[in-house]
């Protein structure tokens, strides 16, 4: 509630309880003057805090002269009680809602709901009072209750605004995440420091898990030495395994946990190699079955099929022997999903162009490789994957 709301509610009801105060005084002149002809009653003189009248022996007053002196002397003892409560809250009131909001400012979330709770029940109260408040309530009490409803409500306004800021932060995080990633090697190394600081307050966010996959993998793609390399790998890894845990709906979860399964087979030894080519393309399945119109995903999983394809035959033995069943994929089913890439997005990259052009070699369709070669020959060399995708057209364009 506002201090100048707080002001108007305080003069309002001190204005009420002057109007009364006048009645009274109005009703002990006129008293003064007929206390002559009431001779059993004389004024209390003492300081007794009672009631300021006393039956003496005298004449008995009339039945109903004696019920309207009751009730007038009830009045005034009200009033009085009145005076102190309004003084009292003369002085509390300007400074309750600032103790309100600081009092739910500092309850837990649990504590918040039983404060909505209140607040239903505050309301549904205040309701019933006003319906009743012609016979019941006075106007000073429903402006009092009124006044509090309006501080608690303002109150609960700040909580519902301080429970959308974390939403908020975490979004202007990842927008600044995703900006990062698109410049260079201190950028990236600057995402995954920014992410890995956050990690306390956000870590149970499959959004921003999968993004601290992904920086780690972003990070290992620019390290040097082996040992930076396997770290990398191996924490981003773990990371993808959490953030699917968290959030087993979230496609790109899935497809960064599968990519950095990927990356651990150049680390592991040839049993785990395997092993994690098969997690490899489970998750890839499931990420393009949460996210079917997602390039990234059908642009692995070619490059899966593709390799699968190129397997020796000792390798699909040892496969075969260590898991049951080798893993199945042919170069018509790299191809299409090369060619799936470009449905959904036409020129996604330089490698998928370079990817094109081997499946078309492999098949015998000269015309068509040598096309997909021409088109990765005008995509600019930006990435370090565009890079490798150069290498790899420089020696594919004489041959084909």
């Amino acid at each position: 509630m506002a201090q100048t709301d707080s002001k108007v509610l305080v003069l309002g009801a001190l204005a009420g309880v002057a109007g009364i105060s006048l009645a009274v005084v109005c009703y002990r002149g006129l008293r003064s003057k007929r206390r002559v002809s009431w001779p059993g009653y004389y004024q209390n003189g003492t300081n007794d805090p009672g009631s300021g009248l006393m039956l003496v022996d005298g004449p008995v007053l009339p039945r109903g002269q004696a019920e309207v002196l009751e009730r007038l002397e009830a009045l005034i003892q009200c009033v009085s009680e009145l005076k102190e409560e309004m003084k009292a809250l003369k002085t509390a009131l300007p400074a309750l809602p600032d103790q309100v909001r600081e009092e739910l400012k500092g309850h837990s979330e649990a504590r918040r709901v039983g404060a909505q709770h209140r607040t239903a029940a505050a309301r549904r109260k205040r309701a019933a009072g006003a319906a009743s408040s012609p016979e019941g309530q006075s106007s000073e009490d429903a402006e009092s209750e009124g006044g509090y409803m309006t501080a608690l409500t303002d109150s609960e306004d700040e909580e519902q605004s301080d429970e959308e800021q974390t939403p908020d932060k975490l979004s202007i995080l990842l927008d600044r995440i995703d900006r990062l990633r698109q410049g260079g090697e201190s950028d990236k190394r600057e995402s995954l420091s920014v992410l890995l600081e956050q990690r306390d307050e956000f870590g149970q966010n499959s959004e921003f898990l999968w993004r601290l996959t992904r920086a780690y993998c972003d990070v290992h793609d620019v390290s040097t030495t082996l040992e930076e390399k396997k770290t990398h790998a191996e924490n981003g890894k773990a990371v993808g395994e959490e953030a699917i845990t968290v959030n087993p709906k979230c496609a790109e979860s899935h497809q960064w946990y599968a990519i950095m399964c990927g990356i651990m087979a150049e680390y592991d030894s040839i049993q785990n190699k395997i092993k994690n080519g098969y997690i490899f393309k489970d998750h890839l399945d499931k990420a393009i079955e949460l996210k079917p119109q997602d390039p990234l995903s059908y642009y692995l999983l070619g490059r899966w099929c593709y390799a699968v394809a190129q397997l020796s035959w000792i390798e699909r033995k040892v496969a075969a022997t260590l898991f049951g069943e080798p893993p199945s994929a042919t170069v018509e089913d790299a191809l299409k999903n090369f060619l799936k890439v470009e449905e959904i997005h036409p020129a996604y990259s330089k490698l998928n162009y370079v990817f094109l052009a081997k499946c078309y070699k492999a098949l015998g369709q000269s015309e068509k490789a040598r096309k997909m070669c021409e088109a990765a020959s005008t995509m600019n060399t930006v990435s370090k994957e565009d890079e490798e995708a150069q290498k790899e057209l420089d020696l594919l364009f004489p041959t084909v």
